[in-house]
């Protein structure tokens, strides 16, 4: 197994360009099973989740192209879907959970579709009742085989319904989405995500011809059509990605250009920052960090601790509450992160403790992080990386520490960012992989 040494305690300048949206890839990718033609996606990010869920619709019998780098074309003209029932299927699907949206489209246009219990992040409870509850209303049987530990869905025809979701799940909302595109009349999805990522999917859904409004809001109303054709469609670029930059930035002291970020799809996230003390500047469509020596944490009007918080869109993504949970370690003054979705997402403060930050752990989902002001950089230190998202943080907290720090398991880094080491390597950090 893979990991970094990090000789941390250095600042980095020059630019740095976010990859493609990881969590729009996997959506994406998912609705080219939709038409029997082409669809031409470019600006994919190639990081290991994105090439597992290639690899699964290659086995289903999806013709997959890579044209160039970040550019792809996939054509699920001939789809087998006996491969389902193998267990190549079920070992793939397993380790991916972004392989669960392949059901929707499956459902829709074969009307059946297995997937065995989804790996992924282990970062706590995570439901699949939202997708299923969902199929089931637009008329799908749900089928459960505690034996093999598969779910199963099958249907002649779906109907349009009105859908309530429990929970505004992002992937939840995308594979209903796309199996009610096809279904016959009209389907009401009320408490839909709204990120930005489930925006992008209903806007090449309605390329290939789906019809559907509300997009960007979270009631939406699609109305089935009979088939679905081929497209050309580009991701957004990253904004977990764009966030962690801004917060390494901050950390290390360091004047970062980030380029092409699609500003205006970043939410409250540039604002976010700024009640960290973070100054940042938009230039068009680029965002400068300058160099900080400082950065104070804001308080409420009244004075008390300012409180960090994830929710659905357009609130603050949970993906960024790592990164903001680091930063604030060396921040001049208090804050509390509080993780609402999930209740293991906190659990690597413990490494950030050994370094030398304080952090009280109140509970699985709130942290109150007393900022070090850099009065006492962080030590360095061994760690393994627990997710994605906890994993950039951990390297990024490595980059600002004093000495040479090492985060095994790295595989779980590569999962979501593409040539993390090389890309920060090029603007001074000091990373080795091993």
């Amino acid at each position: 197994m893979a990991r970094f040494i990090i000789e941390g305690g250095t600042s980095l300048a020059g630019e740095l360009i976010p990859q493609g949206a990881k969590n729009e890839a996997l959506q994406v990718i998912c609705a080219t099973l939709l038409t029997p033609q082409r669809v031409t996606l470019s600006n994919v990010p190639e990081i290991s989740d994105v090439l597992k869920l290639m690899d699964i619709l290659k086995n289903l019998g999806v013709a997959v192209e890579r044209i160039s780098k970040g550019t792809y074309s996939l054509c699920a003209e001939k789809i087998d879907i006996d491969f389902l029932a193998t267990s190549l299927f079920s070992q793939q699907a397993s380790a991916l959970r972004g392989s669960i949206m392949i059901i929707g489209p499956l459902l829709a246009r074969f009307g059946k579709g297995t997937i065995p219990q989804p790996g992924g992040d282990k970062i706590g409870r995570r439901r699949l009742d939202t997708h299923f509850r969902g199929f089931e209303s637009l008329g799908a049987q749900f089928i459960f085989d505690p034996d093999k530990a598969l779910f199963r869905v099958e249907a002649q025809k779906l109907k349009g319904t009105y859908i309530l979701l429990d929970e505004s799940s992002v992937t939840g909302t995308a594979n209903l989405i796309m199996a009610a595109v096809m279904a016959e009349g009209t389907t009401t999805i009320y408490n839909a995500a709204c990120e930005p990522y489930v925006q992008q999917l209903c806007n090449m859904l309605i390329r290939m011809g789906a019809k559907m409004e509300g997009v960007g809001s979270n009631l939406l109303h699609i109305h089935g059509v009979s088939s679905l054709r081929g497209c050309e469609h580009r991701l957004l670029p990253d904004m977990i990605e764009v966030g962690s930059f801004i917060g390494l930035a901050a950390m290390t002291s360091s004047e970062l250009l980030i380029k092409d970020v699609a500003y205006d799809q970043l939410g409250i996230i540039p604002d976010s920052f700024k009640k960290m003390g973070i100054n940042l500047e938009r230039i068009g469509d680029d965002i400068r960090i300058p160099v900080q020596d400082h950065y104070e944490i804001a308080s409420f009007i009244d004075g008390s601790i300012m409180t960090i918080a994830d929710a659905p869109w357009p609130g603050l993504t949970p993906d960024l509450l790592s990164i903001f949970l680091v930063l604030a370690t060396q921040a001049r003054g208090s804050v509390l992160i509080h993780q609402k979705m999930f209740e293991s997402r906190l659990f690597f403060v413990d490494r950030l403790i050994d370094m030398g930050s304080k952090i009280i752990l109140c509970d699985p989902h709130r942290a109150t992080v007393i900022g070090l002001d850099r009065a006492h950089p962080l030590r360095a230190t061994r760690m393994t990386s627990p997710d994605i998202r906890a994993g950039v943080a951990l390297l990024i907290a490595a980059l600002s520490a004093n000495g040479i720090s090492s985060i095994d398991n790295i595989d779980q880094i590569d999962r979501g960012y593409e040539k993390i080491d090389i890309r920060l390597n090029a603007i001074g950090a000091k990373i080795r992989r091993e």
